[in-house]
């Protein structure tokens, strides 16, 4: 047979979820599996009696572990790449050995399956026709708020990523940059603690208070409304978007996309506000 890289999915909790075809390829198909940790894998892959070897692959070996695989892949061999859960390379290290596969000509094929955007997606009552996945959100505050802000206007449901430890703050920057939109946040899916908070940023981060911020997390916000038309004096905005939590530099940055000028613009008119205030 000839050379191939196969990208399986593999369970995002309960282990049944997984598909014939994988179980397959894993156990009949394949030379060996390159895996994210070999001790985590190889649960799973004794459950089903899965026995080939295994090679570790992840964010800390990419480069000189990729660059051995292709190596690999050229002589012929067949190699499956497995994460610790879910699809390969969605948020996980790959996409460089995909990419160089493909471009020396190797098979790279993918054997879907478990995935955690779509299972909180699918369960999580928000619209389903428009989707846009945004990773990680940034770990720091201010490149997570201008993360938010940049898809304040988009039309479809967004999705995230979110760790245990950032979830408060995350949900805090949602409520102040977006307001009070529809938000779903799901974890330990699949698992036995599987849960679906939903209510408004504010609301689900009551319910998190009240509970813990353990377990994996997707986040979702929902699409916003419509927004009012604002004629307020810029100062005026700038300086109430302030109060509710922005730095200034962000809160002019908001105003002037709201309102579609420039942040020059806005940062001159604030200015000239204050000096005149100063002069009074």
């Amino acid at each position: 047979m000839p050379a191939a890289l196969y990208l399986v999915a593999t369970p995002i909790g309960n282990l049944e979820d997984i598909t014939v075809r994988a179980l397959r390829i894993l156990k009949d198909e394949v030379d060996r599996i390159a895996c994210e940790d070999t001790r985590h894998s190889r649960k799973l892959l004794d459950r089903y009696g899965i026995e080939k070897p295994l090679v570790s692959y992840h964010e800390h070996n990419e480069r000189e572990r990729g660059e051995e695989l292709l190596a690999a892949l050229r002589a012929g061999e067949r190699i499956a790449l497995i994460s610790d859960a879910g699809t390969p390379l969605i948020s996980d290290p790959g996409y460089r050995l995909a990419a160089a596969a493909a471009a020396a000509g190797i098979a790279v094929i993918p054997i879907p399956g478990a995935s955690a955007i779509l299972t909180a997606l699918c369960a999580s009552g928000l619209p389903t026709d428009a989707f846009v996945f945004g990773g990680f959100l940034p770990p720091k505050q201010g490149q997570r708020r201008k993360a938010l802000e940049s898809w304040a206007d988009s039309p479809a449901t967004l999705v995230f990523y979110e760790a245990p430890h950032r979830i408060i703050e995350a949900l805090d920057d949602i409520d102040t940059v977006l307001g009070d939109r529809p938000v779903v946040l799901a974890r330990e899916l699949t698992k036995l603690h599987e849960e679906f908070l939903r209510g408004t940023a504010r609301e689900v981060r009551g319910l998190l208070n009240s509970g813990n911020t353990r377990g994996e997390m997707v986040l979702l916000i929902g699409r916003g409304a419509a927004p009012v038309r604002d004629d307020r004096p810029l100062p005026e905005a700038v300086a109430d978007a302030i109060r509710g939590g922005m730095e200034r530099m962000d809160a002019i940055k908001h105003i002037a996309r709201r309102r579609g000028l420039s942040k020059r613009e806005v940062y001159q008119a604030v200015n000239s506000d204050t000096l005149r205030d100063h002069r009074l």
